[in-house]
């Protein structure tokens, strides 16, 4: 057999083989997949929770998230350490998503603004059981308006009428509830301005409130007590001029959500209310976070917050 006759026959031989493989492949794709019956009436409820076993600890969005970070990391690491718990903070972007947060059990330790609190009460039944005492010595705070000092179009609250108004966020107590029950009790409503905007963007709503008054872009702002002294460093605060002040109102508030142990729940309570301003270990742990003690709080104490709400719809809706 010549050399050529034998490398022929191998050619051939080698083809064969190569399609008696690829059937024997192609016989697989074909296979008919046996047939599953689908039970449509089991189903498994899908949970919210996040079972990393912290306890999910949140500050209402109305500063940028690291300002929320600087002034509660030393509480958090107290009570990690008083209380043997694993705590973490987590940060939601705007007051929406922490209320939903609440209501979805992604946050268990509330510290919010009254409105806020009454929200989340009444469609997620959290519950307070603490208050803060802030730096300035009240048990309550307040809402401010404000205006550049060399705006000369604004001397009294009338003035506001027909100007534009940017305030923190539709839920923001002093940034925005308690002003406009302010404004409604001196007869004037919201359609009186020519416009209401609210801060964009997560977190640091009252810093842009605030920077947007400074810079021209609205004619006045509304602030919770305090917040000026957060850009202190950064503009003249001078050039801010404090048109009007809202009544006290009940201050800031811790609540529970609603499934959360009770056990949980005492353990990080007591720990909260043993703060001893006076002492200087909890003093630093108190200023950063613009306190001067915690105190007890029950849900009796919104009472007056509940009021405004109902004055405020029926101001604005007569």
């Amino acid at each position: 057999m010549s050399d050529k006759l034998f490398a022929l026959i191998l050619r051939a031989l080698s083809l064969l083989a190569l399609i008696f493989w690829a059937a024997l492949i192609c016989s697989g794709c074909f296979e008919e997949t046996p047939s599953r019956k689908i039970d449509l009436s089991r189903r498994t409820a899908i949970s919210h929770q996040n079972n990393d076993n912290a306890v999910k600890y949140a500050y209402l969005p109305q500063f940028s998230h690291a300002v929320a970070y600087q002034r509660h990391y030393l509480l958090i690491e107290y009570l990690k350490k008083k209380t043997g718990l694993k705590i973490k903070q987590v940060f939601p972007d705007t007051f929406d998503e922490h209320m939903r947060m609440v209501g979805q059990g992604k946050i268990d330790i509330s510290f919010s603004n009254p409105f806020i609190y009454i929200d989340i009460n009444k469609h997620y039944g959290a519950r307070a059981f603490a208050r803060v005492v802030e730096r300035y010595g009240e048990q309550k705070f307040r809402g401010k308006i404000i205006c550049r000092s060399d705006n000369k179009s604004i001397r009294s609250l009338e003035d506001c009428k027909g100007k534009t108004w940017i305030a923190v966020d539709p839920f923001s107590a002093g940034g925005y509830l308690y002003p406009l029950g302010y404004f409604i009790s001196h007869g004037i409503s919201s359609e009186d301005f020519a416009e209401i905007s609210f801060a964009q963007g997560p977190g640091g709503k009252q810093e842009k409130v605030i920077l947007a008054v400074y810079s021209g872009k609205y004619d006045l702002g509304t602030i919770r007590e305090g917040a000026l002294n957060i850009l202190k460093e950064k503009i003249d605060i001078n050039k801010i001029r404090v048109l009007g002040l809202t009544k006290w109102y009940p201050g800031w508030v811790y609540a529970a959500r609603r499934d959360l142990d009770p056990v949980i729940v005492a353990q990080i309570k007591k720990a909260m209310l043993e703060l001893n301003y006076e002492m200087p270990h909890d003093r630093k742990i108190l200023a950063a976070a613009d306190m001067t003690a915690i105190i007890p709080s029950l849900d009796s104490d919104y009472t007056a917050v509940r009021d405004l709400f109902v004055n405020i719809w029926t101001g604005q809706h007569e």
